[in-house]
């Protein structure tokens, strides 16, 4: 290939890119305070206005993810903003949120029973532009629904994170991150066991980014990395096979 269509293409590349990079929401940005992990993302910046899919297949997996999504919503709820959690079958303790300075009553949760009715709230929520962030808990996410509330969040900018609890399948969705949660033993002065919350944060899919792995702990009202190296989504596979 000749190097003027070499640079031809990469040019193209760049501006296909540029047309794909998420949006942020309002002006706002959410500083996790971690910053190994925010260079995940384009421009380093924790994607607003954007749906976020978490995926846990174990119950201790799926408290760990409510930890975890807790600690982001708490960076991301401004003074006196509400914020909606819809599910069928709710798997968070509302009184827990306390750990992560969230108070329960700035939540409204509306229980459905059909997972058709807990979509249908999640899309019209999302579409609310008054609204921080809105968590919906289901197991089954297509294709075609996740595009839907995805087109929601780049008109609202609110930001939305969806939890799948025992999929049938991971399928895959238009949610621009995947993430899969795992708790870790917590630790206080060497005594195991009765510390902060701590987490083994796997990002599996980052449009425009680059997925890694980290080890988190909350504690003192904010996200802290308790391992200093980040491993790439591969490493882990070969890890885990070698």
């Amino acid at each position: 290939m000749q190097p003027a269509n070499e640079n031809i293409i990469q040019q193209l590349q760049k501006e296909v890119l540029s047309l794909q990079k998420l949006k942020r929401g309002s002006g706002q940005i959410l500083n996790t305070g971690l910053r190994e992990l925010e260079r995940a993302f384009p421009d380093n910046t924790f994607p607003l206005g954007a749906m976020h899919e978490f995926i846990s297949n174990a119950r201790e997996d799926a408290a760990a993810t409510n930890g975890f999504m807790a600690g982001l919503l708490s960076r991301l709820m401004r003074k006196d903003s509400i914020a909606v959690w819809v599910s069928s079958k709710r798997t968070l303790f509302p009184p827990a949120l306390n750990i992560f300075g969230i108070a329960a009553e700035r939540i409204v949760f509306i229980d459905l029973w059909r997972q058709k009715d807990v979509l249908w709230a999640i899309e019209e929520t999302l579409k609310c532009e008054a609204i921080s962030a809105v968590i919906g808990e289901l197991s089954e996410l297509s294709f075609t629904e996740s595009r839907r509330l995805q087109l929601a969040v780049e008109q609202s900018r609110v930001t939305g994170f969806i939890h799948r609890y025992n999929p049938k399948n991971e399928n895959v969705t238009a949610c621009v991150t995947r993430w899969k949660i795992k708790p870790l033993t917590s630790e206080t002065e060497g005594i195991p066991g009765i510390g902060f919350p701590r987490w083994n944060v796997q990002l599996l899919k980052v449009r425009n980014g680059k997925p890694g792995a980290w080890q988190i702990e909350w504690s003192a009202d904010h996200f802290r990395q308790i391992s200093r190296q980040a491993f790439s989504i591969p490493e882990i596979q070969k890890r885990k096979t070698g």
